[in-house]
């Protein structure tokens, strides 16, 4: 037999735990999924017709491996807006394709061999893994439900060694839904400042906060600097698939960003780019009436989850609760498959997103009312079913 030519770190890197339930998921009939975190929203007709008028007119070839100017001006007309935080679009932005790419760019530029990424867990899938094929090593902080899955300034310092370069974190947060206030946000700031950490926030999720303003990393006193901003479409305008993403960064490591872009993608698609511009100049009243269907199934799946007995804490972001279903003495996995095969509920378990998500699960309320419904009766029947006794 042939010798592997699969390098080792990739033979021993776990496939997705969220595209594993969502391709069983997928090949079953009558499921309702609360898993992928995908907006059940059509991208709105104004944003797919620019796409659509752009192909008629022929705009069909390369962009600047930056990405359109126009775009990138706009980008930073928006971060402007929101967050009265200027950056140069010749300079210091990049549009990727989706906001995926942009955090495997960044960390691909800064990391050499052993550096060690501070990522707090539970955490998206992809974080841990693309710290590792970027030649680092993920070093994770636990962030625990009594604090409601923030990250708590003593344990991200203990965190730290000599060889710590990176901080990569998300808020509103992929799974859990946290969010950090801008006091706790300049908690972080000063630890980062003071251990010489670069700091990679990913805020994909920044416009889907329901009770009070979202704070940017890179707006606090003195982390410009030291910060990339990732940020994208998927989330805010439901254009998952059109895969526009962005990073926001200084000169110096924006240019190495590019360096690899160029080489390895080229450009994101001219067509979701001049979509993205549409939706930058004239997409804020769809996003706001999508916040408010979102907020409200919110408020449905938390309650209904809290009624069954899978304690969650309200969510503050982003479109997921991380209920704790310690009280059925199932681990997260075993729940999740029984309850798919069983009701044809598909959630995914909170191992997925790191070892510290053992005994929770993670629901997505990017669905319709009535699926959340309906999901939370077929999740009553098993809950019921499989409680142990008293």
């Amino acid at each position: 037999m042939s010798r592997s030519f699969v390098k080792k770190s990739m033979r021993e890197m776990p496939s997705s735990g969220i595209r594993k339930f969502f391709d069983m998921a997928s090949a079953m009939k009558g499921v309702i999924s609360l898993g992928v975190g995908e907006p059940d929203f059509v991208t709105p007709w104004h944003i797919r017709e620019a796409s659509v008028y752009s192909i008629e007119k022929g705009y069909t070839n390369y962009t600047s491996n930056c990405g359109l100017p126009e775009l990138r001006q706009e980008i930073c007309a928006y971060l402007y807006r929101k967050f009265n935080q200027e950056y140069d679009y010749t300079r210091e932005i990049i549009v990727t394709v989706g906001a995926s790419e942009a955090i495997d760019l960044v960390l691909r530029s800064v990391l050499e061999s052993g550096d060690e990424v501070i990522i707090p867990e539970p955490c998206f899938v992809s974080y841990k893994p693309c710290a590792i094929m970027a030649g680092g090593v993920p070093m994770t902080v636990v962030t625990r439900e009594d604090d409601h899955f923030k990250l708590m300034p003593g344990d991200l310092e203990k965190a730290i060694t000599a060889k710590s370069k990176v901080l990569l974190m998300c808020y509103p947060s992929n799974p859990t839904g946290a969010v950090m206030t801008r006091e706790e946000l300049q908690a972080v700031a000063r630890i980062a400042e003071k251990y010489d950490l670069l700091v990679i926030s990913d805020e994909i999720y920044s416009e889907l906060s329901y009770e009070g303003e979202h704070f940017s990393f890179a707006s606090l006193p003195g982390m410009k600097e030291r910060t990339v901003l990732v940020n994208g479409f998927s989330k805010s305008y439901a254009m998952t698939g059109w895969r526009i993403g962005y990073a926001a960064a200084p000169e110096e490591i924006m240019s190495a960003m590019t360096k690899i872009h160029q080489y390895t993608i080229m450009c994101a698609p001219v067509m979701g780019q001049m979509a993205a511009i549409e939706a930058l100049k004239n997409g804020d009243q769809e996003v706001k009436r999508m916040i408010e269907q979102y907020d409200q199934r919110r408020h449905l799946i938390v309650n209904g989850l809290n009624q069954l007995g899978l304690t969650c804490f309200e969510p503050k972001g982003a479109f997921y609760v991380f209920p704790s279903i310690k009280s059925t003495g199932l681990a997260s996995r075993i729940f999740c498959e029984m309850l798919l095969n069983e009701e044809k509920v598909a959630v995914v378990p909170g191992d997925a997103f790191g070892e510290c998500g053992e005994g929770y699960i993670r629901c997505s309320y990017a669905a319709s009312i009535e699926e959340i419904t309906e999901a939370l009766n077929r999740m009553e029947k098993f809950v019921e079913r499989h409680s142990p006794p008293v």
